[in-house]
C-alpha cells in the first residue's frame, strides 16, 4: 500500500483509509454478522481496524499484514487507542502462505486496497485461504474493497491513469478485472452476493462462501 506523510502522532497515516473508513464501514453494518471473527488481510497502517473495531464492538477482530514494520505500526495505534479488548496483536500473514497461521476458523475476511498492488497470485491466493478459514464458520463472508475494471475498461479515467502508474512501477500490479476476480471467486467456491460503488470510484464487492451463484449486482 502507498502511505503518505506521518501525522503528529508520529504513526504512519494513510490519507485514502481515513477518507474511506466510513463509507466502508456503512457497508461492513449491513453485511457482517453481529458476533464472530472477522480478519483483515493487509491491515497496512491499522486505521481501519482501530476505527471498525470501535464501530462494531460484538466482533473480534484479527489484524494482519506480511511487513514487521507495519505490524509494528498496527501494534502502536493500538497502544494509541487504549488497546481495544476486541482487537488481536496483528499476525505475521501473507496470502501466499500455505496455511495461513490461524488458530481458529474466522467468519469474515476483508481485504481492502491490496489486490491491484499484488501480483494476480495474490488473488489467487486470497480466495484460496479465505476458502480454507471461512469454511467452517457461519457467516463465511470474503469482502473485498478498491477499483475495478469493469467489463474490461476502466470506470473512470484517473482508475486507468493509477492502473498505468501501477503497471510502470510493477508490470505484475495493476487494476483487476470485477468479472476476472468474479470468476475466480466461483472456482474458489464463493458467489459474490453484494456490489457496491464507492467514492473515488471504488467498489465494494461482498462474496458468500457456498451462496447460490447470481445475487450479486
Amino acid at each position: 500500500m502507498r502511505y503518505a506523510a506521518p501525522m503528529t502522532d508520529a504513526l504512519p497515516h494513510s490519507a485514502a483509509a481515513a477518507r474511506n473508513q466510513e463509507p466502508i464501514l456503512a457497508v461492513l453494518r449491513a453485511v457482517l454478522p453481529a458476533r464472530g471473527t472477522v480478519l483483515e488481510v493487509a491491515s497496512g497502517t491499522g486505521q481501519h481496524v482501530v476505527h471498525f473495531a470501535a464501530a462494531l464492538g460484538g466482533l473480534t477482530w484479527q489484524p494482519s499484514d506480511p511487513s514487521t514494520e507495519r505490524r509494528a505500526t498496527i501494534a502502536a495505534r493500538l497502544e494509541a487507542a487504549g488497546r481495544p479488548a476486541n482487537v488481536r496483536p496483528p499476525l505475521s500473514l501473507d496470502v501466499h502462505d500455505e496455511p495461513w497461521p490461524l488458530n481458529e476458523p474466522v467468519d469474515a475476511v476483508l481485504c481492502i486496497n491490496m489486490i491491484h498492488i499484488a501480483p494476480p497470485s495474490a488473488t489467487t491466493a486470497l480466495l484460496a485461504g479465505a476458502r480454507r478459514w471461512l469454511a467452517a464458520a457461519g457467516a463465511r463472508l470474503l469482502y473485498l474493497y478498491g477499483p475495478f475494471r469493469v467489463g474490461g475498461r476502466h470506470t473512470a479515467p484517473s482508475n486507468a491513469a493509477f492502473d498505468a502508474s501501477l503497471r510502470a512501477e510493477n508490470p505484475a500490479w495493476g487494476v483487476r478485472d470485477l468479472d476476472e476476480v468474479t470468476a475466480l471467486a466461483a472456482a474458489a467456491g464463493f458467489a459474490r452476493t453484494a456490489l457496491v460503488p464507492m467514492p473515488a470510484h471504488n467498489l465494494s464487492v461482498v462474496f458468500t462462501f457456498g451462496a447460490p451463484a447470481g445475487r450479486g449486482r
